[in-house]
């Protein structure tokens, strides 16, 4: 029986596929860095993107280390020239282009609409939001040409509810929530799927960098129902189940990877103190 579950033949763009640790550590690592290595190892063939070439590097060595095929490429993914060349790229590269992951993001300006700063917006909403429009651009045209192809955009349950402190990031992610089932309509015909991955308080090497304390660590693995940490490789499973052909019927959708923080409130239901009738 066939493994609907790998992509043998296909390409896939990952862009923010760099991550800012040192080496092949394959435990704490950037959500596009687990991604991409996840779909060379099922077989697919990645283009790996980002803004530095430095930080490509560890990507790189993890897939070769695992026998994988990959290639890296400097893009910044809030120009149009750079989003039409990386994709030209994939098709040098390889003849084609089957899956596009929207990874890159950064968190913006921080503040309410007070105190957010304009200019740092304007930026921001470039990196996040233009950049899925752009790389779309370019790729949609490729998957139409081989008859279908999967778009996964990475959102945040930042976008599906209120309380994030930064007006920008929230903005960001709910606009690339609706930009998903937009696009999922528009390109359907095509049998392009699109859909998107809305993680929730997952531990990477950006978060590391803020020096988080473990009781902090541990107060946002709590906020879960699960009440356990999340990693970039989880992130990577959902990511890759919605690129692949077990998805084949899904279009439209954005899935929390949460541990089930947007479902629901951990101390709304009190645990049974006895059988219940």
């Amino acid at each position: 029986m066939q493994d609907n579950t790998r992509f043998d033949g296909r390409v896939a763009i990952v862009t923010g596929a760099g991550s800012r640790d040192s080496g092949t550590n394959t435990t704490t690592v950037g959500n596009g860095r687990a991604i991409a290595a996840l779909l060379a190892r099922r077989g697919a063939r990645v283009l790996l993107l980002d803004v530095e070439l430095g930080w490509l590097k560890g990507t790189e060595e993890m897939i070769r280390a695992e026998g994988g095929t990959c290639a890296s490429a400097v893009c910044d993914v809030s120009k149009s020239t750079d989003c039409a060349a990386a994709v030209a790229e994939a098709v040098r590269q390889w003849g084609r282009v089957d899956i596009l992951v929207n990874n890159v993001g950064i968190s913006g300006p921080p503040g309410d609409a007070t105190a957010v700063d304009e200019a740092a917006w304007d930026f921001a909403m470039q990196v996040n939001v233009k950049s899925v429009m752009l790389m779309a651009k370019y790729a949609v045209p490729e998957m139409r040409r081989q008859g279908a192809g999967a778009i996964v955009n990475l959102a945040s349950i930042a976008g599906l509810q209120g309380g994030h402190p930064g007006l920008l990031y929230a903005t960001t992610k709910g606009a690339i929530v609706q930009m998903t089932r937009a696009m999922a309509a528009h390109h359907g015909g095509d049998l392009v799927r699109v859909n998107a991955v809305a993680p929730g308080y997952v531990y990477t090497p950006m978060v590391a960098s803020r020096g988080m304390s473990d009781e902090l660590r541990q107060q946002r693995a709590n906020a879960g129902l699960l009440k356990i940490e999340g990693s970039a490789w989880d992130v990577a499973e959902a990511a890759c189940f919605l690129a692949s052909p077990a998805a084949r019927w899904i279009t439209g959708v954005t899935l929390p990877v949460d541990a089930g923080r947007s479902a629901g409130n951990v101390g709304a239901t009190p645990k049974p103190s006895g059988l219940v009738r």
